[in-house]
């Protein structure tokens, strides 16, 4: 097997397009055309800076210790980071609530697929 980061080293900067997906443990594949996800698409060293600030909870302090840059340095390789990756637009709820409602005018969703779909906003997953 090929190790991730070499996949990445190569890839970079170019469109990589994955159309095979195997779950190994249930033999299962599926074929399509799939996106990597935008942190798939960092450089390892930065896939490796982001996975660090997750797992200590966002400290810039020990984010400080641990690669042994200045609080200035961590701040400025985030931003640089964070303006790289593409985000999913977030719906504040007054937003959801309202387009929920206009789902269910459209004949788009049942009243009781909205309710599920509020009653689940906001969720922690």
């Amino acid at each position: 097997m090929t190790d991730w980061s070499y996949i990445t080293d190569l890839t970079r900067n170019r469109t990589l397009k994955i159309e095979r997906v195997r779950i190994v443990e249930d033999d299962v594949t599926i074929d399509g055309d799939f996106e990597l996800p935008p942190l798939a698409g960092l450089s390892v060293p930065d896939q490796v800076f982001v996975a660090f600030f997750v797992q200590c909870h966002g400290s810039i302090k020990k984010m400080e210790s641990y690669f042994g840059i200045s609080y200035p340095t961590v701040k400025k390789r985030l931003e640089r980071i964070a303006s790289s990756l593409k985000f999913v637009e977030i719906t504040p709820d007054g937003d959801l609530t309202d387009l929920t409602l206009s789902r269910i005018e459209a004949g788009e969703i049942t009243a009781d697929e909205a309710i599920e779909i509020l009653a689940n906003a906001g969720k922690d997953y």
